[in-house]
């Protein structure tokens, strides 16, 4: 299930969520990916993605899912 990033009230620092990542330099290869829910280091009170060292705006941008497996059914619905 994907989750609402419209209720930031489901998110909480330390929370471990699953994205789909899409390659930069190749457009067509993504992959799932766990990323830690974290305080955003540049917007003291919002919270951000951490994900390969880097801080990600959490937005209705990033399909978000509670578990590898929801994550995975996504994956084999859009890309299989």
């Amino acid at each position: 299930m994907e989750m609402n990033l419209n209720e930031p009230m489901h998110y909480q620092a330390g929370d471990i969520v699953y994205v789909m990542y899409r390659n930069p330099h190749t457009y067509n290869v993504a992959n799932i990916q766990e990323a830690a829910v974290v305080n955003d280091p540049d917007h003291p009170g919002e919270l951000a993605l951490f994900l390969y060292e880097t801080y990600y705006p959490l937005n209705a941008g990033i399909a978000i899912y509670q578990s590898e497996a929801e994550a995975q059914q996504a994956f084999e619905t859009y890309f299989g």
